[in-house]
C-alpha cells in the first residue's frame, strides 16, 4: 500500500469547520476509506486559470467501486468516437439502434423517454449524466467497445484505471463482446453499420481487492468471506477529477490528455453534467423522486433545492456501500469556482451485496458536510482576480407546464 497523501491546509479546512458528520466519518478515514480531493482554482488577470490540488487520505491504491461514476469517462469517448464517423453523416442526434449477438446481449430498437421515440447517443448521455440511469451506460459502453475504451484511456495517461464491465451480471468474458450497432436514416434504412466486437487484450487482473466480512453472491446465498472486486472497474478519484477538468478547462490539461470534442459538444455536456430533471422535458423525470439535487451530493439535503446562483457539473456514483461525487462548482453570483472530489465506504456491518448500507445516516450527510465546509471556504477566500465564468453560462432546458405525459418515476440506476 503506497504513503496516504494528507495536505496540512485541507485537512485544517475540515477541522476548523466543526462540522459533526464530516468529523465523525474524518476521525476514521481507514474504517470509511475516506479520499477527498479539493482542487483551488485562480485566475490571473487575463481569466487563466491555474489549478491546485488539496488532499486527504488520498492514495491511488485504495480501491472503492466506481459504480456510476464510470459513465462520465464512457459520456466523453462516446462524443469523441462519432466525431470519427462525421464523413458517414452521423452525429450526436442521429437514431441508433442495438442489435445482439452473443449469450446475454439484449438489442435496442426504441426509446419512450426521447422526443422522437428513437435512442440516439444524445439521449443516453442525457439520461446516464441527468439521473444516472444504467442502461444508457451499457449502451455506451457498447458502442465505443471494451477494447477502444481501454485503450483511450491509456493513450490519455490513466494507466491505473479501467473500465471492463457493463452493468448486467455479465461475466469478464460476456464483457469482451458488445452489440452490433446500426446508425439509421429518417426511413429507417441503415445509414452506418458497426459490427460486434470482441476485446482481445488482455486485461491486468493480478492485484487482488476483496473487501467486507461477508457477501451475497450472484444466486443471493450468503457467503462469510470477503467480496471480490479484482474483476471490476477501477479508477483512481485523481483520475476522475483529471477527467472532468479535461473537459471543463482541455487548455488546462496535456494535448494528450484532451477529448477530441467540437465546440457544440462542450456545450452539451456542460449542459447534461449541470442540467436539473425538473428542467428536462425528454426524459420527463417525476420530480419528487428526481428532485433537483438529486445526484449533487455536495448539495443535497432535505431541503432537495440546489443554491439559485450555484451549478454544479458533476458525476456521482454509488454501489456496494460506496458513494463518489466529482464536481466543478460554479456559484455566478459571487463569482466562485472550485474542484472537489470525495469518495466515502459507509457499510457498517461488513456485508456487501446485501442492499443494506448506511448511505442516509452516514453517507449523504458526509458528502453534503464536506460540500458545504468547502462551500463555504470558498466564499470566504480571497481572490486577487474575480473569475469570468461566462463560459460555463448555460441555456438550459424548460418543461412545459402543458405537457400531460406521465413522467417516469422507476428507473433502473
Amino acid at each position: 500500500m503506497s504513503q496516504r497523501k494528507t495536505d496540512k491546509h485541507l485537512r485544517e479546512i475540515l477541522s476548523s469547520a466543526g462540522n459533526e458528520n464530516v468529523n465523525k466519518l474524518l476521525s476514521n478515514p481507514e474504517a470509511y476509506r475516506v479520499q477527498i480531493i479539493y482542487t483551488e482554482i485562480n485566475r490571473d488577470k487575463h481569466n487563466k486559470p491555474s489549478f491546485r490540488n488539496y488532499y486527504f487520505n488520498y492514495d491511488p491504491d485504495l480501491y472503492f467501486n466506481p459504480a456510476s461514476t464510470v459513465k462520465m469517462p464512457l459520456a466523453f469517448m462516446a462524443l469523441e468516437k462519432l466525431n470519427t464517423l462525421r464523413e458517414a453523416g452521423i452525429d450526436k442526434n442521429t437514431p441508433v439502434v442495438f442489435d445482439s449477438s452473443f449469450v446475454g446481449q439484449r438489442p435496442l430498437y426504441e426509446d419512450a423517454s426521447s422526443e422522437s421515440g428513437m435512442p440516439s447517443i444524445a439521449h443516453l448521455i442525457k439520461r446516464a449524466l441527468l439521473i444516472s440511469e444504467n442502461d444508457p451506460y451499457n449502451r455506451l459502453f457498447q458502442f465505443v467497445g471494451q477494447q477502444e475504451i481501454n485503450e483511450n484511456l491509456r493513450r490519455k495517461g490513466y494507466k491505473d484505471s479501467r473500465i471492463v464491465r457493463q452493468f448486467m451480471g455479465f461475466t469478464t468474458e460476456q464483457n469482451r463482446h458488445t452489440n452490433p450497432v446500426r446508425f439509421l436514416n429518417p426511413d429507417g434504412t441503415t445509414k452506418y453499420s458497426q459490427p460486434a466486437a470482441y476485446n482481445p487484450n488482455p486485461i491486468d487482473f493480478s492485484k487482488e481487492i476483496k473487501l467486507g466480512n461477508a457477501h451475497f453472491d450472484s444466486n443471493d446465498s450468503l457467503v462469510n468471506g470477503p467480496f471480490d472486486f479484482t474483476i471490476h472497474n477501477n479508477m483512481p478519484l485523481q483520475d476522475m477529477q483529471q477527467l472532468l477538468q479535461s473537459v471543463m478547462f482541455p487548455a488546462s490539461v496535456p494535448k494528450k490528455q484532451r477529448f477530441n470534442l467540437t465546440q457544440d459538444d462542450y456545450s452539451f455536456l456542460y449542459r447534461y453534467l449541470s442540467q436539473y430533471p425538473s428542467e428536462t422535458p425528454y426524459p420527463k423525470y417525476d420530480t419528487a423522486a428526481f428532485y433537483d439535487s438529486y445526484v449533487k451530493f455536495f448539495f443535497r439535503d432535505s431541503t432537495h433545492r440546489m443554491p439559485e446562483q450555484v451549478r454544479v457539473f458533476n458525476k456521482v456514483g454509488w454501489s456496494y456501500g460506496f458513494m463518489t461525487d466529482v464536481s466543478y462548482v460554479v456559484d455566478f453570483e459571487n463569482q466562485v469556482e472550485y474542484m472537489l472530489s470525495a469518495t466515502v465506504y459507509v457499510n457498517s456491518d461488513g456485508v456487501i451485496n446485501d442492499g443494506k448500507y448506511d448511505y442516509d445516516t452516514l453517507g449523504y450527510p458526509f458528502l453534503h458536510g464536506l460540500g458545504q465546509v468547502i462551500y463555504q471556504h470558498e466564499l470566504a477566500r480571497e481572490r486577487k482576480y474575480k473569475p469570468d465564468l461566462s463560459a460555463f453560462r448555460v441555456a438550459y432546458e424548460k418543461r412545459d407546464s402543458q405537457d400531460t405525459r406521465p413522467a417516469l418515476r422507476e428507473v433502473d440506476n
